[in-house]
């Protein structure tokens, strides 16, 4: 099967009215992806060498998020909505370029694994015309029934149209299929809309193929597979089955998750073995962990990485650009943004580092922070190896403190700091006796007489 060419088509058309959005139902996320570059993904592992996607509502808006996530995909607008076939139809140019296998998908179902792609496939390649993706709901009801005879598939019945007998069925239509590319355009092309609505259904195909004697097989995914996206709640519940697997699956590899269900993943996120993951711990898009880090609890990470035996948080944030090195520690209420932090440097409690760099076995006080935004432009600090900064203080950029260096606790360096030089930035202390107790006095007879003029 890998030497067969395959086209995915992904019908994305769908205005979403119930997701009660200005945007298209599809770009709507799971684990921060669109719902449908997750179909797109899932076609790729199963071997899709050429997308289409059919865009409807919002098409200008699908095409500018399509490049993002499927660069390469063609897409194709479904001027009316007149039935799935005729929205598979709307790809045609596609399809006339002669793939073996023609993977017809729905951009609102981001559970459909590769393995169930796949298997659809592999009937192909046994000589199957058409292979339609079945499955097994809780209940079947208003699902449209999998008609089989001697192991053929002969029909998908809608529930409104079935028998007594066939609405026991409990094998159900979930809505994808494989077509052999040299049976497609005249399948489709062979539908009619001869029904009450009026539409090209896509799945009368089945009936069609089998007409004329072909091989029509049904495969079996399982139901979160199949689950459909139409509403925010079923949004929330994909989510949900999406970061299980995810968690399963890091546990499997080697991750201690402490409190698996309140760790969020995104798509992409990467981690190493032996990392250890504490309660209520987030992580954004492009997030890299090797192994052996330990992520304190109520950590926010996005865009960082993060080198073996590092220690975060808790309450830690870190931004895109955030680099920690190996054994570095970024600790309580501390954010880092666009840095770098080196190996076995220590960035403690309470502090802001932006735009920076903070040398090997640097130690970072209490409170400080990197002032690195004019309100126009951003400028750079530069904290070299081994060098102490005391809390409080704040390194106005652009600013250097050199290898060893050393600053004075509650200091506003404007200057570079060479190496091994002790620096004080702060104005030096005076202390006049008597004068606490007489503002004290000075502020409530102000604010006594403040009270008076209201009354």
């Amino acid at each position: 099967m890998s030497q067969r060419s395959c086209l995915s088509i992904i019908l994305a058309a769908g205005e979403g009215t119930r997701m009660k959005s200005a945007m298209p139902k599809v770009l709507h996320a799971i684990a921060g992806l669109p719902m449908v570059a997750h179909v797109v993904k899932a076609a790729e592992a199963a071997g899709a060498t050429g997308v289409a996607l059919v865009i409807g509502h919002g098409a200008e808006e699908m095409r500018k998020a399509a490049q993002k996530f499927a660069p390469t995909a063609q897409t194709f607008v479904q001027e009316k909505r007149l039935g799935t076939a005729h929205a598979v139809l709307a790809a045609r140019e596609a399809i006339s370029k002669g793939y073996d296998d023609i993977l017809v998908m729905f951009g609102d179902t981001p559970l459909i694994d590769a393995q169930a792609l796949a298997a659809a496939r592999q009937k192909l390649a046994a000589g199957a015309a058409v292979a339609v993706i079945g499955f097994r709901p809780p209940s079947p009801s208003g699902y449209g029934r999998l008609i089989e005879k001697d192991g053929r598939l002969v029909a998908i019945r809608e529930e409104k149209d079935c028998s007594d007998e066939e609405k026991k069925i409990g094998f159900c239509n979930a809505g994808m299929m494989a077509v052999a590319g040299r049976h497609a355009l005249r399948l489709l092309d062979k539908v009619g809309n001869e029904n009450a609505k009026g539409e090209f259904y896509l799945t009368d195909i089945v009936e069609i193929a089998d007409a004329e004697g072909l091989d029509v097989v049904a495969t079996e995914a399982s139901f979160e597979n199949a689950l459909g996206i139409n509403n925010r709640a079923e949004l929330a519940e994909a989510e949900g089955i999406w970061q299980a697997r995810r968690r399963r699956e890091a546990m499997l590899s080697g991750v201690t998750l402490i409190a698996p269900e309140t760790v969020y993943f995104s798509h992409d996120t990467e981690i190493g073995a032996d990392t250890i993951v504490e309660p209520n711990v987030w992580f954004g898009p492009g997030v890299r962990i090797a192994s052996g880090a330990r992520i304190h609890a109520f950590s926010h990470i996005e865009g960082a990485t993060i080198a073996s035996n590092c220690d975060v948080g808790p309450f830690a944030r870190l931004r895109p650009g955030a680099d920690l090195r190996n054994k570095a520690k970024v600790g309580n209420f501390c954010e880092v943004k666009q840095a770098t932090i080196e190996e076995g440097a220590k960035v403690n409690h309470l502090t802001y580092i932006g735009d920076a760099r903070v040398g090997a076995a640097a130690n970072i006080g209490a409170g400080t922070i990197t002032c690195n935004y004019d309100g126009y432009s951003k400028f750079f600090t530069d904290i070299g190896e081994g060098a102490f900064v005391g809390s409080n203080s704040s390194l106005v950029a652009p600013v250097s403190i050199g290898r060893g260096g050393y600053i004075a606790s509650g200091s506003v360096i404007t200057e570079s700091v060479p190496d091994d030089a002790l620096a004080f930035g702060r104005a030096r202390q005076k202390t006049i006796p008597g004068k606490g107790k007489e503002l004290r006095e000075r502020f409530a007879s102000a604010a006594a007489a403040r009270k008076k003029a209201a009354e």
